[in-house]
């Protein structure tokens, strides 16, 4: 194969390389694909409300400041725990619920210009909980 035939491939690799770091988030002298937040909340109320719970996800959603694609939840039986995802064109939103102990596991992942935190307000508004405790974690990490 000549050298000319792999021009093209090369600079295919390069774009594309450039357009992957156009989405990496560059802060604080750091380089990751995203921010991921875990988020515990204990105490909560309404956790087995199928409408609330869309709701209260696709506010978070709005508020983060990323594009809703679809949002599935399933409501299990017989204690009424939800568990469900929000795909979004930037990552993911997920929730699962235990009613009867008043706790839902949530995660938070996204990339781009989104900010994970701002769910946290709408949360707690729809939820009422006695606590929440929120990891960081920056996926992605070029190190």
């Amino acid at each position: 194969m000549s050298k000319n035939n792999l021009k093209p491939a090369l600079h295919a690799v390069q774009t594309e390389q450039a357009a992957a770091d156009e989405h990496f988030i560059c802060k604080d002298g750091m380089r990751y694909a995203g921010m991921h937040l875990i988020i515990d909340l204990w105490g909560g109320k309404h956790l087995d409300n199928l409408a609330l719970v869309k709701q209260a996800l696709t506010e978070a959603v709005s508020e983060i400041g990323a594009t809703l694609l679809n949002i599935d939840l399933h409501h299990f039986e017989p204690n009424g725990g939800i568990s469900g995802v929000a795909v979004l064109a930037e990552s993911h939103m997920s929730i699962h619920t235990w009613p009867e102990k008043g706790y839902a596991a949530l995660d938070v992942f996204v990339c781009g210009d989104c900010q994970p935190q701002k769910a946290i307000p709408v949360l707690r508004r729809a939820f009422l909980p006695d606590n929440i405790q929120c990891t960081e974690l920056k996926r992605g990490l070029v190190l």
